[in-house]
């Protein structure tokens, strides 16, 4: 599937320039929609609902804030597709624990549909601690984090003018949960009660579950490994659709080394569930993700600019770095 051009198919020229002005409308306080002076219509809903959910089994569908799906047995795609980043967190099951990778962004409880799914005790793992997926950590009491200054800083939680403009009308498709309201949206504090090492495993029961440290999106970015199963969880270092790789914490020396690390792991691998837009990819991907960088690496490839940054377009993903 041509993810890019079904995207451009559905407006997503209006979709990039969106998700980028509203990123640096909120340094000056505002809304996409206030810039404008008028309501923009949210024109990515119109792609809603990818054709990839058609073929999942579908569970809790009474659930008015998340879509859960069944992947594989054992693992749950906690889907958040009414607001624009589109974040999927997961739940992995052993036999005696349970692994949350990610907590989405906090506005519905995330803590409630695990409860729901499974009885097992729970621990957490972020993918990475930008506030799309940490949201329901303070929901938890077991979490496992990296131990780095720009993880430590995020687990303060963040109350700011870029929260808040993460639930604008122009970046949601549907109401927000009862309860939940831009102005009163905050990422609240967490406690991290264990300290990840690379390569650290762990035993849910009947099923082994391995740490990958694969930073570049962000310094603390990391995967997961499901070797008996072929599961490999990808987090934001490949999602099919645009990769953020311009934000200031982003080192792109760093990603192509990870890139590098993932790929050659895709002889095990018989599927990717990466953190945004589907829960499903063809571990073909990780080969096409490391030509990519390499070309860009080398500047082999020529970029598009969007919104001043540099895309280079590939097939099925591309790489948002920064202008510079």
């Amino acid at each position: 599937m041509d993810y890019r051009r079904r995207r451009q198919n559905l407006g997503e020229k209006v979709i990039r320039a969106l998700r980028l002005l509203s990123l640096l409308a909120v340094l000056a306080g505002v809304s996409v929609a206030q810039q404008s002076g008028e309501p923009i219509r949210p024109e990515w809903c119109r792609q809603l609902p990818r054709p990839e959910y058609k073929t999942l089994e579908r569970v809790l569908d009474n659930e008015p804030w998340f879509e859960i799906y069944r992947i594989r047995p054992g693992v749950f795609a906690i889907y958040e597709p009414k607001q624009f980043e589109e974040v999927i967190s997961y739940l992995i099951l052993g036999e005696k624990r349970a692994l949350l990778f990610d907590t989405g962004l906090g506005v519905g409880k995330i803590s409630a549909v695990v409860a729901r799914l499974t009885p097992l005790p729970v621990s957490v793992i972020n993918s990475h601690t930008h506030f799309d997926h940490v949201g329901g950590n303070a929901e938890f009491q077991e979490i496992w984090n990296r131990d780095l200054l720009y993880t430590r800083k995020n687990m303060r939680g963040q109350s700011n003018i870029y929260l808040r403009d993460a639930l604008a009308p122009e970046r949601l498709c549907g109401a927000l949960p009862a309860g939940a309201s831009a102005k009163s949206y905050s990422i609240r504090p967490w406690k991290s009660a264990h300290t990840l090492r690379d390569s650290e495993r762990f035993d849910l029961g009947g099923r082994v579950v391995e740490v990958l440290f694969t930073p570049g999106h962000t310094p603390d970015s990391l995967s997961l490994l499901d070797r008996r199963n072929g599961l490999l969880f990808t987090g934001d270092t490949f999602y099919p659709g645009p990769i953020y790789l311009f934000v200031p914490e982003t080192d792109f020396a760093a990603y192509v080394r990870s890139v590098e690390r993932l790929a050659a792991l895709e002889p095990q691998i018989k599927l990717l569930l990466p953190a945004h837009n589907v829960p499903v990819a063809e571990p073909v991907f990780l080969k096409r993700l490391a030509e990519a960088v390499e070309l860009v690496k080398n500047g082999k490839a020529k970029p598009q600019v969007t919104e001043g940054h540099r895309e280079y377009l590939f097939d099925g993903f591309s790489l948002l770095l920064s202008g510079k």
